[in-house]
């Protein structure tokens, strides 16, 4: 995976969360997860950098990524 600073805002309740967290684990790749049913301050940081509380969401460097398509692809275009 690349330098970038990734953290993945999920919920465990979520398919489109456990279709990423799939994709990750086939994947071997492992990054830091913020689970917002669990975390308020995560849901809270969420809304206030993404602009709103959807999940799956993957930020890049702080920039938010959403769509389980989009995190998916981008991961498998960043792989080592």
């Amino acid at each position: 995976m690349s330098e970038k600073n990734l953290v993945l805002y999920m919920k465990p309740s979520c398919p489109y969360c456990r279709r990423v967290m799939s994709y990750m684990e086939k994947s071997h790749i492992e990054l830091p997860e913020r689970d917002i049913s669990r975390d308020p301050s995560a849901r809270e940081e969420l809304v206030r950098v993404g602009g709103k509380g959807q999940v799956p969401c993957l930020f890049i460097d702080g920039e938010p990524l959403y769509e389980s398509a989009d995190i998916i692809g981008y991961l498998a275009a960043h792989e080592a």
